[in-house]
C-alpha cells in the first residue's frame, strides 16, 4: 500500500516553483498510477470527493454500502470493480518510481486549478485526466489558438507535403500545433512547427520519459526544448493500443479545432476526429485523390462526420476563427441567423411576431438577432417593421 512519508519525500521536487507537493497534487499523481486513462469511475469519484478523498475511499477496505457514495446498487458495483482494478497498483514503489522518473527528465505535474491547466480538458467530464505530466513549457497548454493536426502513420508524399505546409504556416502565425508524436503526419506536423520556430505539443501514450516510437527520440527532445511533451500517464508507463486510443481524446479536447490531413478507412486518426466531433470541436479534413486509400478516411469524414474541407492554413483558421474571422465564421454557421434572413425581404416590412411565425424562432431570439443585424447594416427598421437592406 501507499506509504505517505516516502511518497512525500519523493514528491519534494514534483512541481516547479514550489518547495513541496500539496496533498491534492500527490493524490492526483497517485491516481495517474492507479487508474487507466479515461477511467470514468475514478473520474466520477475525483469530481465528487476531490482527488485525496477519492483516493482514501478507493484504497479503503470494501464494504457492502459505503455511506460516502450515493447512488444505486449499480454505482456501488462500479466502485467495487474499480477498487479491484486500482488496489493491485497501490504500491509505494510504483508511485515513487514515477516521481523519481519525472525528476530525472525534468517533468512537472500540472493539475486542475494550476495556472497552466488547460480548461478545455474539463470538457471530457468524468473522463478528464486527473493530472498531466509535462516536459517543456507547460504554459503552451493554455496558449491560443491551438490546432490538432493528425493523420496516417503510413503517410504518402502528398500527405506529408500538405501537413508540413499547413502546420508550418499555422505555427508561423502564432498557433500551437498539437499532435501525437507518431511517424507520418504527426511527426511532420511537429517538425514543421519547430522549423519555423513555432510552438508544438506532443501527447504521448506512455510516460514522458519514454520515447515511442524510439525513432523519434531526437524529435521529442527538440519538442521538450521548444514546446511541450505531455502525457496523463506517469513516467515509466509503457504505451499500449488502448492507451493510444485514450490519448486521442486529449489531443481532440486540447485543440480548438482538429484537422485530419491523411487517413485510411480505419485509421486511428478517425478516432481523434470522433472525439473532436463528440466534444463539438470544429473538424477539418484534407481531401486527396479518390483513388488513394490513404485519403479514404478523410473522404469518409467529409461525407459522414460533416467535416469541413480544408486545403491550406487560411481555411484551417476559419475553423476556429481569429479576431476578424471568428465573427464572420459564426455568422455563416448560425442557422438561426439564416432562418431569420430567409423570412425577410427587401420590400415588405415585417413586425417581430410575423418574423417569428415565418422563421419559427422565439420572440426573444428574433429581437436579439434583429439588433445584431441592424448594427451590421444588414437590416433597416421603419414604423411598419423590418426589411433587408437593398444593398445587402
Amino acid at each position: 500500500m501507499i506509504d505517505d512519508r516516502e511518497v512525500v519525500h519523493a514528491a519534494s521536487a514534483l512541481r516547479a516553483g514550489e518547495a513541496g507537493a500539496s496533498t491534492e497534487a500527490i493524490a492526483r499523481a497517485t491516481w495517474s498510477v492507479l487508474a487507466e486513462p479515461g477511467d470514468g469511475v475514478a473520474g466520477s469519484l475525483i469530481r465528487e470527493l476531490g482527488a485525496a478523498g477519492a483516493l482514501e475511499l478507493a484504497l479503503d477496505a470494501p464494504s457492502p454500502a459505503d455511506g460516502r457514495v450515493d447512488g444505486s446498487a449499480r454505482a456501488h458495483r462500479a466502485l467495487a470493480e474499480g477498487r479491484a482494478r486500482w488496489r493491485p497498483r497501490a504500491q509505494t514503489r510504483a508511485l515513487v518510481d514515477a516521481l523519481h522518473g519525472a525528476s530525472q527528465v525534468g517533468a512537472r505535474l500540472v493539475i486542475p486549478g494550476d495556472p497552466d491547466w488547460p480548461d478545455s480538458l474539463d470538457d471530457l467530464g468524468e473522463h478528464a485526466p486527473p493530472a498531466l505530466w509535462v516536459r517543456g513549457d507547460a504554459r503552451l497548454l493554455r496558449a491560443t489558438p491551438r490546432v490538432a493536426i493528425v493523420g496516417a502513420r503510413a503517410a504518402t508524399g502528398y500527405g506529408e507535403h500538405i501537413a508540413a505546409e499547413i502546420a508550418g504556416d499555422l505555427a508561423a502565425g502564432g498557433a500551437t500545433v498539437v499532435s501525437g508524436g507518431a511517424y507520418g503526419i504527426d511527426g511532420v506536423a511537429h517538425r514543421a512547427a519547430l522549423g519555423v520556430r513555432g510552438a508544438t505539443i506532443a501527447f504521448l501514450a506512455g510516460g514522458v520519459d519514454r520515447a515511442y516510437p524510439s525513432g523519434h527520440q531526437e524529435l521529442f527532445t527538440r519538442i521538450a526544448g521548444h514546446g511541450a511533451v505531455v502525457s496523463e500517464l506517469p513516467c515509466g508507463a509503457a504505451p499500449t493500443k488502448w492507451r493510444f486510443l485514450a490519448r486521442n481524446r486529449l489531443i481532440a479536447a486540447l485543440g480548438q479545432a482538429t484537422v485530419v490531413v491523411e487517413a485510411g478507412w480505419r485509421s486511428g486518426s478517425l478516432n481523434t476526429a470522433g472525439h473532436a466531433a463528440a466534444l463539438g470541436r470544429p473538424l477539418g479534413a484534407v481531401p486527396g485523390p479518390v483513388t488513394s486509400a490513404a485519403s479514404a478516411g478523410c473522404h469518409r469524414l467529409l461525407r459522414e462526420y460533416d467535416a469541413r474541407c480544408v486545403t491550406c492554413a487560411a481555411e484551417v483558421r476559419e475553423l476556429w476563427g481569429d479576431d476578424t474571422q471568428e465573427a464572420s465564421a459564426s455568422r455563416r454557421q448560425d442557422p438561426d441567423r439564416t432562418r431569420l434572413l430567409d423570412a425577410l425581404g427587401t420590400r415588405t416590412p415585417l413586425d417581430v411576431m410575423e418574423i417569428c411565425r415565418r422563421s419559427g424562432l422565439a420572440p426573444d431570439r428574433v429581437r436579439a438577432l434583429l439588433g445584431l443585424l441592424d448594427l451590421e447594416g444588414i437590416l433597416t427598421r421603419s414604423d411598419a417593421g423590418w426589411v433587408r437592406a437593398a444593398n445587402r
